[in-house]
């Protein structure tokens, strides 16, 4: 036996660099959030400006929010604890630093491209193509210092937080690369290879995700870390932190279509979207329940302790937004509060309350540790606490209101059902005073953030840069002390005929369909009697894929790409411009033409997907109010729609069928001049510089060359460059002689001109297939 010892001294200095970063962008992604919460409830603060419209700001504030905000304090969290779980010093430590100035300089980019109208159009993934693979290539340097760092560790079992931590890693890798493929057509620009149906799937397949395995699953890991540390106590159940984190990895993947309910996205997906999100109730709580439970015996700590505070609350919230999710997805829910209000809050609740307090209160405990000093006010800290609790439930409570309050009064019928009872107007202005309460919760919040960085830089300033040390056996990290016996198992032999089954359930027809439903709970009641005859035998093979950290990784990996690949690879198989009339709903897109191309990627740049679907519901109300007489939106009127314009929120009006709705192009210039002159109660930022800056006519050619390489049926005599300047110049002259009719004076090449171009062609670029009919 070697009774030498050595000391390991961690590499905190990585941990600092992260915090500070955290707590410095945490500032700036809270500031955006207010001043864009008080743009809708002021829109003179929009102040005419390119740089400072709703449309530019608002992705800017979630990608600083999530990030850079969230994502510096994961990976200060994650290098800070597994250091500790792992007793080595952290692995490659040129790489770490490399993956803070990258990431750091990833914000930046972010920080200049997405003001400048630079986006790919899509929520949480804004970002132009250099920048994603940049993101790309500093997640892989993450990966790498990680997963070394796991190859020489001195602990041989791994622990829960490490679990969710390998999960987050190999799922961010899977969902960005996947949501992200894109054709570029210049240097700053690119369309993504998915389209219409495709997109909407990929797109929240990886939008859902991104919340649960870059604001959820990390953030797990830092709870059952941080939590057993902040009160002195152990996890209260093991066992129900595997089931935790095995379930929800499993689930969550599948549920991202709960945001498309109602839409034309097919109808399997939509029940397999609501299925998975029910189910997810189960694991989340079990989460949060073992998360509250390890406070057992330490109750008397929230009392006293700010730490505890913050984590408890964020606990709590993340249990309250577990609840709320799945309950807005199932459908009937769902047609009341999708594209409101309701939406902003419920997100919220989980940004600021589960994000915002476990950031909180892992900064009041590792901050005073990282200098070696004690924590300058606890009392500034209590006071962070309640201001932040008061600005949330203002924040929260307001956007229920006004969410519940918008979708009632939307969905409200005329009393022989033939009308909408209300104009879209009216009920904006009846919800107008709880866009004050949000931005006085949000402020709220931003004075409580403020308090903790002034406590945090006094407490810094009052200490001195401090390594965490460790006395180990002076001999190599260890290597696990069997092979790991395979995957010919019963734990994984049942688990995987269970997934078989309830996916013939859910997927197949008929006979396939009963099988499977048999087989799935045949299965399930033979793994329960196995487990219990022979639970043993089920430990002792989890124990031993705990130390072995290559197949708990695969195992993770299959785990979250079943889910994904029985939906996407379907959908883009099917669901194509040139399949069959009666999948794509016997409605087909044209191409738009040159001029209209152009104004749909101005529309795109200002950020007006922020406010306006594209997407009229399966539903009655939304049919009356904007289908024109042609019913709800069919899957093949967008299947050429690059990226997908469907939306999330609906601050204006569905824009599916403006073309048909409102052709007045005078009404269209006046109303994006200044939309108050026309309404004066409208919260649409102006867009004056639209008059005077032209289009980059240069940039046509390539667009419609990559459209055409991923598969839009332009015709190759309408595609050269003589051939699209000539329709560009044809259309935009008539749109300009229209305008001139009324009095309006526009130049054809203003981008204007081009955005009504676009507007204009909505609804009506669609030709109906006959039935035996496929492209």
């Amino acid at each position: 036996m070697n009774d030498q010892t050595t000391t390991i001294r961690y590499n905190d200095e990585i941990v600092r660099r992260f915090t500070l970063a955290s707590v410095f962008w945490g500032v700036a992604g809270i500031l955006f959030g207010v001043f864009i919460a008080l743009q809708l409830a002021f829109p003179a603060l929009n102040f005419g400006l390119p740089y400072a419209s709703f449309g530019r700001l608002r992705p800017l504030h979630t990608n600083a929010a999530i990030f850079a905000f969230v994502g510096n304090m994961m990976f200060a969290g994650v290098y800070y604890s597994s250091q500790r779980l792992l007793k080595t010093r952290l692995a490659c430590e040129f790489l770490s630093k490399v993956h803070f100035w990258g990431w750091q300089g990833i914000i930046l980019l972010a920080a200049i491209t997405l003001p400048l109208g630079l986006t790919r159009g899509k929520e949480y993934a804004e970002l132009i193509w250099p920048i994603n693979i940049l993101v790309a290539l500093i997640w892989i340097v993450f990966g790498i210092v990680f997963f070394t760092t796991l190859a020489r560790r001195r602990e041989r079992s791994l622990y829960v937080a490490i679990w969710f931590y390998i999960g987050t890693i190999i799922t961010v890798a899977l969902l960005y690369v996947v949501n992200h493929l894109s054709l570029p057509t210049s240097l700053l620009h690119s369309y993504p290879v998915f389209s219409g149906v495709q997109d909407a799937l990929v797109q929240w397949w990886y939008g859902h995700n991104a919340v649960a395995f870059f604001l959820t699953t990390p953030i797990l890991g830092i709870m059952y870390y941080f939590v057993p540390k902040a009160v002195g106590r152990p996890v209260y159940s093991y066992r129900l932190s595997i089931i935790h984190f095995w379930s929800l990895i499993f689930l969550y993947i599948w549920a991202g279509p709960h945001h498309l309910l109602n839409t034309a996205l097919p109808s399997w997906l939509q029940g397999l979207g609501m299925i998975f999100s029910l189910m997810l109730w189960a694991p989340s709580w079990g989460g949060m329940l073992n998360g509250l439970l390890t406070l057992r015996g330490a109750w008397d700590k929230l009392r006293t302790d700010p730490v505890v505070k913050f984590m408890a609350a964020a606990v709590t919230f993340y249990g309250m937004a577990t609840f709320e999710g799945p309950l807005l997805s199932i459908k009937a829910v769902n047609a009341l509060g999708h594209y409101t209000d309701w939406i902003i809050g419920h997100v919220h609740a989980g940004t600021l309350g589960w994000n915002g307090f476990m950031a909180a209160g892992m900064f009041y405990w590792l901050v005073p540790r990282l200098w070696g000093t004690k924590l300058h006010s606890e009392r500034l800290a209590n006071l962070h606490f309640w201001l932040g609790m008061i600005g949330i439930l203002f924040y929260v409570a307001s956007m229920w209101v006004a969410g519940i309050g918008q979708g009632l009064s939307l969905n409200e019928l005329t009393a022989d059902g033939s009308a909408p009872a209300n104009t879209f107007i009216e009920t904006l202005k009846n919800i107008i005073p709880m866009y004050y309460l949000r931005a006085l919760g949000g402020g709220l919040y931003l004075v409580g953030y403020l308090l903790m960085v002034y406590n945090l830089v006094r407490t810094v300033r009052s200490g001195v840069a401090t390594d965490g040390t460790l006395q180990v056996a002076a001999e190599p990290a260890v290597k696990p002390a069997k092979a790991f016996p395979g995957f010919i198992n019963a734990p994984v032999l049942f688990t995987f005929g269970i997934i078989v089954t309830v996916c013939l359930w859910l997927l197949g027809q008929g006979g396939w369909s009963t099988f499977g439903l048999i087989g799935a709970v045949t299965l399930t009641l033979a793994t329960v009697a196995h487990f219990e005859l022979n639970t043993y035998t089920w430990q002792r093979w989890h124990e031993e894929l705990l130390h072995n950290a290559l197949p708990f990784s695969i195992l993770s990996l299959i785990a979250v790409a079943i889910g994904g690949a029985l939906q996407i690879i379907p959908t883009v198989a099917l669901y194509r411009g040139d399949g069959d009339a009666k999948l794509l709903e016997h409605r087909l897109q044209k191409p738009y033409r040159p001029l209209e191309l152009a104004g749909r990627d101005i529309y795109v740049r200002e950020g007006c997907y922020n406010c306006h679907s594209q997407m009229i519901r399966t539903l009655k109300p939304d049919i009356l109010r904007y289908g024109a007489g042609l019913g709800y939106s069919r899957l093949g009127e967008s299947i050429y729609d690059r990226p997908f314009q469907w939306g999330s929120r609906r601050t204006g009006p569905d824009l599916a069928r403006e073309g048909l709705l409102r052709p007045d192009l005078a009404w269209h210039y006046r109303h994006l001049n200044n939309p108050r002159e026309l309404e004066p109660d409208s919260i649409m930022p102006s867009y004056p510089w639209l008059k005077d800056h032209q289009v980059d006519r240069a940039q046509l050619f390539g667009k419609i060359s990559a459209l055409r390489t991923l598969g839009v049926p332009y015709k190759p005599e309408a595609s050269t460059p003589g051939a699209i300047q000539a329709d560009y110049d044809a259309q935009s002259k008539e749109i300009a002689k229209a305008l001139a009719d009324k009095g309006i004076k526009a130049s054809p090449d203003a981008e204007m001109v081009a955005l009504l171009a676009y507007l204009s062609r909505l609804g009506l670029n669609v030709e109906t297939l006959k039935p035996e009919e496929t492209r």
